[in-house]
């Protein structure tokens, strides 16, 4: 094959050699010269080979004047021989194929049957890759499923890679789908010619090699073989979009056989106007199949020269512009030899537009055009003379077949188109046969030299007209079944599984007459009850209507009448429909999709027609002037008069929602659990879910959250998704831009606009789920954005911003389509779209968007719309700023502030759908290509997202959110969303983590540091400085540094966390900020805190050191007196008794104390120096503070319980924003102002449990914790309140401290401490006299009085961060939400009103108390803190045993440096006493080696009796006694910032400390802060939750009377209070006040609450989940 030339063309023949083929000279040739390996001669002997008669039905064509060749294969040993036969005159058609003539030398031979061999179906399917899908067909949602292909624009480099890119380009409606070609094949090698410089008329003359490239006919074949009825059904609309011709008889496996392809073909809708349309301008809308139209069909006859497809297709273009309806042998790969198509008939149609300068023909036609000879294809020539009008015989040479034309059964006219040019072509038999047929010479048409292709187009096109003129003759491609029935035609419907969806659709549509009694029969529960149902949610959220009624009465008002429609609708049986519809789809996959196939149709059929006539009937009426109410009817009929499929799923949909609210023990309800699994199977066959009801505007969202929780149970793991939504006004082809770009079908059909929002489900291939992180695609289609219909309702605009924040709040791009054409409905949508972005942006949802501009074409489209580009930007801009305004979000100044959006990446500019004047145009190319560009760019920017994909029951969430949230008449302070509760939660978590593991860290470090103070002047100081003041400021260097390590550490895991691309990370964006400044914040208290211990801890370590002096030369003289005393006494050589050693110890004691000097220890006067901080921190307050302070001696303070006084309460009720009920604020601020004291007591105890002196730092601390929780109350505070409340607390601090000081003095006090040893002393004086072994004793004396109580307070400062650690692991304390959940759980399962009056009344008191019980109880079950002690206590022990051996190397020879090397190795640790280290020291004079081996037996036992001490200590007293409680970490971090709802007193929840925006998750009733009504002294029932959306008002004092609770933010801007996002949300504190509804009236001095039945109903159990909801917990 690589040796012929390329004027050769090549066909494959079965065949046996029968004799081998010898390598001879040629006798044509002189001399072997002329032939080659490379290139042997074109003059070959054939010797002699049997060929089976039957496969010769394939046929080759020649073009006139070229050589007529054919390829011979030795099938035995796959040679080929190149045969040829010369031409010298024109006698073959260019497009046609024709028989090979066998060589004269062939034509005796005998045939033989020869060896099992592929078929060409078999070798086509294997090289186009198709072998699997002949048996398991293609399905739709194969081919439509996002793959490397779909965005891969390489060129194709295999043949079977060309099905997918024909595939491709179809689904997309791309006119050059069938130019596919492999670029491998035959494609000239560039590089070879650029390097032949010479001249080679070879080459010139060669041609591509078409014998390895495939005919475009063959692929459409091969593929709608290897495609399902869906496919095919797909395949033939789309190539009717292009205007491609379709299949009608599709050739089997075997020749003879053939399918009509009926039900492929069901789906074409076409729109025409016929000439008796013209004047009154209407149009036909049908679908093809039923059209009743003559059909002229095209045939050949033997061999023919003419290009019949050429032909036909110039026949049904203009002149202007040509069309490639059909395949011929000029198009691209269409002069490959067909291999599987012959015996292919296609059909097309031409439909006129109305236009009689434009219409080729006036009315329409059907053509219809068979590959191949008749001769070879009677079956389906027979069909085409029984169906159609007439056929016209292209031939050249009519020696052969004219019996095929003499068929007395055929019923068309016959036409004989012949090329008189033809060499064979005949008169005399041309006459011969007309003669027989009887035809006229209008019925034959002659190409002769005188006829150009245009004048012979134009007689061909007379005749057709005459034919469709005149022709009574018509039928319709669903009456052609018969004709196929009946000779032995398959026929695609015929199917078990059509005809039983098709039968089970006819009963449920052929009963329809009247639509909108239809629809109320039959779906009655989605009429006026679903409408009423909608009405009533939106209205339980917006409370428009509530007037002066109660408002939780009202709620609990319309949620019994929504049960009371629920009721209702279960009332109803199952209608007939319903029961057939949910049967049929309940049936087999195929089956079901056939149903649903037929009820789209059938439906369609229906609704187009009832249309039709309504609008004849209003374009009558509308010419009087008198019809105004019956035009309203008819308008009204004409909204509501469609019926789709998306109605009974409504109707399936509400059927389901109200069995939901029966018991679920209820037989009916379990009857139809399995609706929402059936109709999520539907989803993954590709069939849309309506999310919106576009007629109630309202989600079912039982109903579709049911469904996508199934559609999980379906797919999961592989169950992530991201969405695309396109919006735009109404008409501007969204659907059919989504259609277009996935290849998927949403309802464009006339009259039939999309109406609420469906979704699709489109599969991602595993080899892009790299690049787009996801299992599938959502595409959401919406109805039009201003829309007519609904342009005349109140609520339209309301509607549309409903609409649009819900898909864009879905989407991940949400891509607006604009008609450039309207500038003014352009304004309306982009104001629509800015809100629902703003809407997203602060609620923490970043979509992306897609301008799209339709109907620009011109190529620099995107150049010359720069400036419009920019206006749209500057429109945008605006609108923006007005949309914040609305939103009060007023700091969103322009639309790049809202979302990242870029002027010349953000705008696609794509041209008209139509080529053309429709209805004959087809999609413009460029149209296509534009929308693919568009989908890759959407792909790409999909693929890079900041965002995570949801999950698909993460999506449902997501969803219930917003559309909960867009009930409430401002959106963004009433969403409420559990995707960013959790993303949020999981924030706090993570930061409260890192924020205890920087206090943990610090704690550790101020640790080591204050005991490297306590050791600074001893024989344990490391440290060689010598000045405390040098060693305070190297420890302030150091804390500065380790806590800016520390923040930097916490910054940059605040930031790699958002980096993540789990978790939804980008949902809580906007907190980002809030926890940045509280890790700042967080450093600078921490700074502050540690700075003030380092200081008191120096501050007090300088007065210790000269202490220690004193103390230390006090013993140093008494131990010298005491050897002078052993001396004196041994001299006396006598032996002393007890007593007289005694006497003379008493006698040497008073001498030596009587020449000690004892200067008394002077005492601070703290009085003083709490009253210069007091002063320090009121002097900016005023003068008014100053007067104050003057008034009253701090002495003075503190003596009484603090008391609020009526004085104060006159003068704070002007200031504060009390609520518009009578309620009790003096004793709100006493309550205050008792849990500020209390917290205060907890310091100052704190502060005397150390025992240590007093430090200024103490009470600036207490000054701090005050101002700090002044600061966050909800009132403005009077300064006189405050100095009182400061003055009191400062006072008995002063008292205590004061106290404090004065112990500490006295317990240090030298002569006291030397009096203390006395007896010690006395004993060691005795050891020594003598001559006692001391070295056990004096080691337990070290171990007892040194390391024992410095093990001990390793210890204690050790295990509050550990119990702390362990405490954190529960999930309670992981959040302040899931303790504000586990404390409320808590309460409930306790069952104590007096347990709630205490959470109410002292709730942080409450919370202590609980914390603290939580507490032991976790150390009492299981675990315990003797795992922590002993590990701490090992470590001290380890330590101390290394110090000894470090010290036993070092051959230290005397005990007292022995004993300090062991200190100072201890020094970074232990805080070894100085008292009690001089005291051990005193007369010590045991041998190292001895005292080390006991010190080490000593500290064994010690390490035994100091876990029996920690075994036997209550865990109640060893929590309080610890250095670091760790009830009162765990309590400052759930407590938060302390804020408190202005309006019902729950505490904020929000994580951080400098948070700008509080919120809790759940909010309770007035009637718990004592709130009631002035006049029926009844305590009020309502929540804030409910308030917030209501038309109430409160008393706001200080600004000027009552104030709407709707803008309640005026007032308190860093308040959040979400509405509830359902009914049940407050279920728990409803169930409480209900419950104690008495006690609560009688505890707070007022009448019982009046409360709503529907509260008297709620269980516990409901209690209990709705707090689950309300705190988002599983």
């Amino acid at each position: 094959m690589e040796g012929m030339n390329d004027e050769e063309m090549f066909y494959d023949l079965y065949c046996e050699e029968e004799e081998d083929l010898q390598s001879s000279a040629c006798s044509a040739c002189k001399d072997d010269s002329q032939r080659t390996e490379e290139a042997p001669c074109s003059h070959v002997k054939t010797t002699a080979y049997t060929i089976r008669s039957e496969l010769m039905s394939q046929h080759l064509d020649t073009p006139a004047g070229e050589v007529e060749s054919y390829m011979v294969i030795n099938c035995k040993e796959k040679e080929t021989v190149p045969t040829a036969t010369d031409v010298s005159s024109p006698t073959h058609r260019p497009e046609e194929e024709i028989n090979p003539q066998v060589p004269e030398e062939m034509q005796d031979e005998t045939f033989a049957e020869p060896p099992h061999t592929e078929t060409d179906l078999e070798r086509l399917l294997k090289d186009l890759g198709l072998e699997q899908y002949y048996r398991e067909k293609l399905s739709l949602s194969k081919i439509l499923e996002i793959d490397e292909k779909t965005i891969n624009d390489e060129p194709v480099k295999c043949n079977s890679n060309i099905t997918w890119y024909f595939l491709k380009k179809l689904m997309m409606v791309n006119v050059t789908a069938r130019n596919a070609k492999c670029t491998s094949v035959g494609e000239p090698n560039c590089s070879d010619i650029s390097e032949t410089m010479e001249l080679n008329f070879d080459e010139l003359l060669g041609s591509l090699n078409t014998d390895d490239r495939l005919n475009p006919l063959d692929i459409i074949t091969a593929l709608f073989l290897c495609s399902d009825g869906f496919v095919q059904q797909e395949m033939t609309l789309k190539m009717s979009m292009c205007q491609f011709s379709v299949p009608l008889l599709l050739p089997n496996c075997e020749p003879t056989q053939c399918t009509l392809m009926l039900w492929a073909m069901r789906d074409i809708v076409k729109k025409y106007r016929p000439q008796h349309l013209l004047k009154s301008k209407g149009f036909i809308e049908e679908r093809i199949v039923h059209s009743q139209l003559p059909m002229v069909s095209f045939v050949r006859l033997g061999e023919c020269s003419l290009s019949k497809s050429e032909i036909l297709n110039k026949l049904l273009s203009s002149s202007q512009q040509c069309h490639d309806t059909f395949v011929h042998h000029n198009m691209e790969c269409g002069d490959s030899p067909r291999k599987i198509s012959n015996g292919l008939t296609e059909i097309t149609w031409y439909l006129p537009c109305g236009n009689q300068n434009m219409d080729i023909f006036v009315e329409p036609v059907a053509i219809a055009n068979l590959h191949g000879d008749i001769a070879s294809f009677e079956t389906q020539f027979s069909f085409l003379c029984q169906t159609s009008a007439a056929v016209f015989v292209f031939f050249d040479n009519l020696d052969s077949g004219c019996e095929l034309l003499m068929n007395e059964n055929h019923k068309a006219q016959i036409f004989l188109v012949g090329n008189h040019q033809n060499k064979n072509f005949s008169f005399s038999t041309l006459k011969e046969v007309a003669t027989k047929l009887r035809l006229t010479n209008n019925n034959i048409i002659i190409k002769t030299k005188q006829k150009n292709d245009a004048d012979f187009v134009k007689c061909l096109r007379e005749s057709v007209s005459n034919v469709v003129g005149n022709s009574v003759r018509k039928m319709s491609v669903e009456q052609m079944a018969d004709v196929a029935h009946e000779l032995g035609i398959l026929v695609d419907e015929d199917s078990p599984e059509c005809q039983a969806g098709k039968q089970k659709a006819d009963a449920i549509t052929e009963v329809i007459q009247d639509i909108l009694k239809y629809k109320e029969d039959q779906l009655p529960l989605q009429g006026e009850i679903w409408k009423e149902l909608t009405f009533l949610e939106k209205e339980e959220f917006r409370l428009r209507k509530i007037g002066s009624e109660n408002i939780e009465q009202y709620k609990s008002d319309l949620q019994v009448k929504k049960e009371q429609l629920r009721k209702k609708q279960n009332s109803y049986d199952m209608s007939a429909a319903m029961t057939c519809f949910i049967g049929a789809i309940s049936s087999s996959r195929t089956e079901r999709c056939y149903f649903l196939k037929w009820m789209r149709m059938n439906l369609d059929n229906l609704s187009c027609r009832k249309l039709s006539g309504l609008r004849e009937l209003y374009k009558e009426k509308c010419k009087g002037s008198e019809n105004k109410e019956e035009i309203k009817e008819i308008d009204r009929q004409l909204s509501n008069g469609s019926l789709g499929t998306e109605h009974f799923f409504r109707e399936m949909g509400q059927i389901y929602e109200a069995s939901v609210s029966l018991p679920e023990t209820d037989p009916y309800r379990k009857q139809l659990q399995h609706l929402p699994k059936l109709c999520a199977q539907l989803l993954l066959d590709g069939f849309p879910l309506e999310l919106v009801d576009g007629d109630a505007s309202n989600i079912p969202l039982r109903w579709v959250s049911d469904v996508l929780s199934q559609l999980n149970d379906l797919v999961s793991p592989k169950n992530k998704i991201m969405v695309a939504t396109v919006l735009g006004v109404q008409s501007t082809g969204k659907s059919t831009l989504l259609n277009t770009m996935f290849g998927v079908q949403f309802a464009v059909s006339s009259g039939r606009c999309t109406r609420g929002a469906f979704m699709l489900l489109i599969k991602v291939n595993e080899d892009v789920k790299k690049d787009l992180s996801c299992d599938f695609i959502v595409i959401i289609d919406t109805e039009g954005l201003k829309s007519p219909e609904l342009a005349q309702l109140d609520n339209s605009h309301e509607h549309d911003n409903e609409l649009a924040t819900l898909v864009v709040g879905l989407s991940d791009i949400t891509i607006i389509n604009i008609a450039m054409e309207n500038s003014t409905e352009m304004k309306d949508i982009l104001q629509i779209v800015v809100h629902a972005f703003l809407r997203m942006k602060e609620v923490g949802k970043k979509p992306k968007c897609q301008f799209v501009h339709q109907n620009v074409s011109d190529v620099s489209a995107h150049e010359k719309n720069l400036r419009d580009r920019k206006l749209l930007l500057q429109q945008l801009n605006e609108m923006t700023q007005a949309a914040a305004k609305m939103e009060k979000k007023e700091e969103n100044k322009s639309f790049t502030d809202v979302m990242k959006y870029n002027p010349d990446t953000g705008n696609c500019y794509v041209p008209g759908l139509w080529n053309g004047n429709p209805p004959m145009a087809p999609v413009n190319a460029g149209y296509s290509e534009a929308v693919y560009e568009l989908k890759k760019n959407i792909l790409h920017l999909l693929g890079e997202s900041e965002a995570s994909a949801y999950k698909i029951l993460e999506f449902r969430e997501w969803m219930k959110s917003l559309w909960n949230a867009v009930k409430h008449e401002n959106f963004i302070f009433s969403f409420r969303n559990s995707l960013v509760a959790d993303a949020y939660m999981r924030l706090c978590t993570e930061f409260n983590k890192w924020e205890w593991e920087f206090k943990k860290e610090m704690y550790t470090w101020v640790t080591k540091a204050e005991t490297r103070i306590s050791n600074f002047g001893t024989v344990a100081a490391k440290s060689g400085l010598s000045d405390m003041t040098q060693l305070l400021t190297q420890l302030k260097s150091e804390a500065v540094s380790v806590l800016s390590e520390w923040e930097t550490k916490l910054l940059d895991n605040l930031k790699e966390y958002f980096k993540q691309t789990e978790g939804h990370v980008y949902l809580v964006e906007r907190y980002r900020e809030d926890f940045a400044n509280s890790a700042k914040s967080l450093r600078r208290e921490l700074e502050n805190s540690v700075i003030n211990q380092l200081t008191a801890a120096a501050d007090i370590r300088r007065g210790m050191k000269e202490l220690d002096e004193i103390k230390r030369n006090h013993t140093t003289v008494i131990e010298k007196a005491v050897c002078e005393l052993i001396d004196e006494c041994r001299k006396k050589k006598v032996e002393m008794t007890e007593t007289e050693l005694d006497k003379e110890f008493d006698k040497m004691w008073s001498e030596t104390l009587n020449k000690l000097s004892f200067s008394e220890q002077k005492s601070i006067n703290v009085f003083s120096s709490v009253s210069h901080c007091l002063w320090t921190n009121l002097s900016h307050k005023g003068s008014r503070a100053c007067e104050l302070l003057s008034e009253k001696k701090l002495e003075d303070c503190g003596m009484t319980p603090f008391k609020y006084t009526q004085k104060w309460y006159n003068k704070l009720k002007k200031e504060p924003l009390w609520k518009f009920w009578s309620e009790e604020p003096a004793k709100a601020v006493q309550q205050m102002a008792d849990s500020i004291i209390s917290t205060c007591k907890e310091l100052i105890g704190k502060k005397m449990d150390r025992k240590s002196n007093f430090h200024e730092t103490y009470i600036q601390e207490i000054l701090h914790i005050i101002d700090e929780r002044l600061n966050s109350a909800n009132v403005n505070i009077d300064i006189d309140f405050e100095v009182s409340l400061k003055q009191h607390i400062c006072g008995f601090a002063a008292r205590d401290f004061q106290k404090m000081h004065d112990d500490f003095i006295e317990e240090n006090d030298p002569y006291r401490c030397l009096m203390s040893n006395k007896e010690k002393f006395r004993t060691d004086f005795k050891d020594v006299f003598s001559k006692r072994d001391q070295c056990q004793k004096k080691a337990a004396e070290f171990t007892e009085q040194c390391l024992k109580p410095a093990v001990e307070n390793f210890v204690n400062r050790s295990l509050g961060p550990d119990i702390v650690d362990e405490m954190l692991r529960q999930e309670q304390f992981s959040t302040r939400m899931s303790f504000q959940y586990s404390l409320l759980l808590d309460l409930l399962s306790k069952n104590d009103f007096s347990k709630y009056l205490d959470y109410i009344h002292s709730y942080e008191d409450y919370v202590k108390s609980w914390i603290f019980d939580q507490t032991v109880e976790h150390f009492s079950n299981g675990v315990t803190t003797l795992q922590f002690e002993d590990r701490h206590l090992q470590s001290s022990i380890n330590s101390i045993k290394d110090a000894i051996k470090k010290t036993e190397i070092k051959n230290v020879g005397h005990l007292k440096t022995f004993v300090e090397e062991i200190c100072k190795e201890l020094g970074d640790k232990l805080v070894i006493s100085q008292d009690a280290l001089n005291g051990f020291l005193f007369l010590n004079n045991v041998d190292v080696e001895p005292f080390a081996h006991s010190l080490t037996v000593c500290l064994n036992e010690m390490e035994d009796a100091l876990k029996e001490e920690f075994k036997e200590k209550d865990l109640r007293m060893k929590l309080e006694n610890l250095h670091l409680k760790p009830q009162n970490v765990l309590f400052t971090r759930v407590i938060g910032c302390g804020k408190l709802c202005p309006f019902c007193a729950v505490p904020c929840e929000a994580g951080g400390k400098e948070h700008s925006e509080h919120f809790a998750s759940l909010h309770r009733s007035q009637g718990f802060g004592t709130c009631r009504w002035d006049k029926t002294g009844k305590l009020a029932t309502e929540i804030c939750t409910s308030l917030v959306v209501s038309d109430s008002r409160f008393n706001c004092g200080y600004s000027g009377g009552f104030h709407p609770f709707k803008t309640y933010r005026e007032i308190f801007p860093d308040w959040k209070i979400t509405p509830d996002g359902s009914f049940q949300a407050s279920d728990y504190w409803k169930y409480v006040i209900a419950k104690y509804n008495n006690e609560f009236a009688k505890e707070f001095d007022a009448k019982p609450a009046d409360i709503p039945e529907a509260w008297k109903q709620i269980t516990e159990s409901q209690a209990k989940a709705s707090l689950q909801e309300s705190f988002n917990t599983k």
